[in-house]
């Protein structure tokens, strides 16, 4: 005999999520799950997706690690309300989790929650989180065939952000390989070619995600 003890862990799971995506539908929050590997730039990325947005949208970022509260601390030095979730070892966050988060922050002066999800190209991918988008992180040096090998988060991103394209000349990465297998995986799937850090690109990603912001007002 076989017991599935994934589903009844996913049901749970999804129906918080249901109850968290109605509480922020009722807030007019747009709430965005980024997922990536480690080293791949989210937080840059969220702190250029930051710079870009605060003028017009309140932001808030719930940090989620399997430790330390590194990035939260970034994110708050720059006055933006930041919410740690070390998972003490879980490899994704739960709706359980975002729950706890969302308690303490004050939804009603929201526009926009940024979840950074924990750096895994797997675990995060099953788990609803009552968010809007999930949209995904790859950074050049992890290289341009890891749509093949991790085709479940290309899959379900709303977008894709490609990350340190200012690096390509120093790596291998065979950029119009990337596009054909994204676009395999997901034609609906906007691809934006970022350099975080320098911020290249961020324009165009951060302003295909106000317009999704902008949706839920």
């Amino acid at each position: 005999m076989q017991i599935d003890m994934k589903q009844p862990i996913l049901e749970k799971n999804d129906s918080l999520a249901a109850e968290l995506r109605q509480r922020f539908a009722d807030n007019h929050v747009f709430v965005l799950d980024l997922l990536a590997s480690p080293g791949s730039g989210k937080t840059s990325t969220i702190l250029a997706t930051i710079d870009a947005l605060r003028d017009e949208f309140n932001i808030a970022v719930i940090e989620g690690d399997i430790a330390s509260s590194v990035d939260a601390e970034k994110i708050s030095a720059q006055g933006i309300a930041a919410v740690q979730i070390n998972t003490g070892g879980a490899c994704h966050l739960e709706s359980a989790m975002i729950k706890r988060a969302v308690d303490v922050l004050d939804l009603e002066r929201l526009d926009l929650i940024i979840v950074e999800n924990v750096g895994n190209l797997v675990c995060p991918t099953d788990f609803d989180l009552g968010e809007n988008a999930k949209v995904m992180i790859l950074s050049v040096p992890e290289g341009d065939d890891k749509p093949l090998k991790y085709p479940g988060v290309f899959q379900v991103a709303e977008a894709v952000i490609l990350n340190k394209v200012d690096t390509m000349p120093v790596f291998d990465f065979d950029r119009a390989a990337f596009d054909e297998a994204v676009t395999r995986l997901n034609p609906s799937a906007p691809v934006f070619p970022i350099a975080a850090t320098k911020g290249e690109g961020v324009a165009e990603w951060t302003g295909w995600l106000a317009e999704q912001v902008r949706k839920v007002q």
